[in-house]
């Protein structure tokens, strides 16, 4: 499945573990939310997008380690009309 920002930024997924498309890792995939290295949450997974959405942003998730991944070339697609904001991605 392909995977991107609510604005339409491409994504990867490597088992429970989210990346940007440079390869930094975003977080870890818990359910339908996506948690931060430091615990902290990171975005709710609708549909192929993934979104900050304010009342899930309460939830906070356990810190992890993982190392970065190599990065890759695909396409932006368009955006989304999906409740929320953009999520903030290191890149």
């Amino acid at each position: 499945m392909s995977l991107y920002t609510k604005n339409g930024r491409p994504l990867q997924e490597a088992g429970y573990y989210v990346f940007s498309s440079s390869g930094v890792v975003i977080g870890q995939r818990r359910g339908d939310k996506v948690f931060g290295p430091d615990g902290h949450y990171v975005g709710t997974i609708t549909d192929d997008r993934l979104v900050y959405r304010a009342a899930d942003s309460l939830c906070i998730g356990a810190p992890f380690s993982t190392l970065s991944c190599t990065g890759h070339a695909a396409a932006h697609a368009a955006r989304s009309a999906i409740p929320g904001d953009e999520p903030r991605i290191p890149d």
